[in-house]
């Protein structure tokens, strides 16, 4: 019995795994594919799922920035701090390009990504995020999928369960009007924001916290994919709105710093997956988080040290020299010739301190020569 239901758990663990591959391995095998550019920390997918639920651009922003939502995950400076991204606005009639920011130095200013929104010719609303060529690539461009297209029914078929429904015609644009963010900048309340941050200077609830290894950014965030196509290798994503952003690139902002480093390799080679200690620090580093256990020589001193936590008992000649050093607690039996003289020849001269130790050893010396 006991056979059996070892027998029987291994099997269910296996349908379990295999059931868990089959539903996210197509994904998985994209998803874990990195750039090998700063990009692989801000996941565009992501962005711009958080982007059309937002309410507004302020709120999008603080979502964008907050720990919580694990989205924003891009170290720009290499200071192992996530950095604070900032969106900036430009509006021209009906399209709108929002620009993500990051203020890399007091004097450079690197743009991350842009959001364009738009109408086309029949009011259809447009939306997209391209990825900047520095930290993603060329045409790194991500968009709301377009529905999966529904089968067609065969007007020749004459079995039981025929189709009835017929299948819609799939376009490369895709109606996000319903989006909350859409609906704001769209309605007459709307007023453009810029965002009053500068390097340094940032909202109070953003608080700088350390990046998450890319493994597990990438694990964390993958099922934003869903519903999003483009992104890289082989993308056939273009963009619709080229004057929108043909616009946008002549004022691109750029960084010295992020270039160099991009140059350098320093973005690879510093990858948050290759830094485990920065995602569980107080775990991979035991000598500087156990030093008082790995480190006996400064934690135990008292019990591994004994000349310095025990000298009392261990070092008798300063803890216990009364007792354990006869010469000085019984001078008059161990050492008569030294009794006899500090009493006869030292009488006079002895000090306070010393006439003491005088006055006992002739106490005991003299009681025990006398005959």
């Amino acid at each position: 019995m006991r056979y059996l239901i070892i027998a029987f758990s291994a099997l269910a663990l296996s349908l379990f795994s295999t059931q868990g591959l089959a539903q996210t391995g197509p994904q998985t095998q994209s998803d874990t594919a990195l750039l090998g550019l700063p990009g692989d920390n801000l996941d565009l997918f992501a962005v711009l799922n958080l982007f059309q639920k937002s309410k507004t651009i302020e709120d999008f922003e603080k979502s964008l920035n907050e720990e919580k939502t694990g989205i924003n995950n891009l170290d720009l400076d290499l200071n192992n701090k996530v950095d604070f991204i900032k969106v900036t606005t430009k509006q021209d009639g009906t399209d709108f390009t929002f620009v993500l920011q990051v203020d890399v130095s007091e004097k450079e200013v690197q743009d991350v990504a842009v959001i364009l929104v738009s109408k086309d010719k029949d009011g259809k609303v447009i939306m997209q995020a391209v990825g900047d060529k520095d930290l993603y690539g060329k045409d790194y461009i991500i968009e709301p999928a377009p529905p999966a297209p529904v089968a067609t029914a065969n007007p020749a078929y004459t079995g039981p369960d025929p189709v009835t429904t017929t299948a819609t015609a799939t376009t490369s644009v895709v109606v996000v009007e319903s989006a909350p963010i859409v609906q704001y900048v769209y309605s007459p309340v709307y007023v453009p924001y810029y965002p009053p941050y500068y390097y340094s200077y940032y909202p109070p609830y953003y608080a700088a916290f350390t990046v998450m290894a890319v493994g597990i950014y990438h694990h964390n965030n993958y099922y934003h994919h869903a519903g999003y196509h483009g992104g890289g290798y082989g993308n056939t994503v273009v963009i619709h709105n080229t004057n929108n952003y043909n616009n946008y690139n002549n004022s691109r902002n750029t960084s010295n710093t992020v270039n160099n480093n991009n140059r350098n390799g320093n973005y690879n080679k510093n990858n948050a997956s290759t830094r485990p200690s920065t995602g569980s620090s107080a775990s991979a580093r035991p000598s500087t988080g156990t030093s008082a256990s790995t480190r006996p020589s400064t934690g135990t001193s008292a019990s591994t040290r004994p000349s310095t936590g025990s000298s009392a008992s261990t070092r008798p000649s300063t803890g216990t020299s009364a007792s354990t050093r006869p010469s000085s607690g019984s001078s008059s039996t161990a050492r008569p010739n030294t009794s006899y003289n500090s009493s006869a020849s030292r009488s006079s001269s002895s000090s306070a301190s010393r006439s003491m130790g005088s006055s006992r050893s002739m106490g005991g010396g003299g009681g025990g020569r006398r005959r």
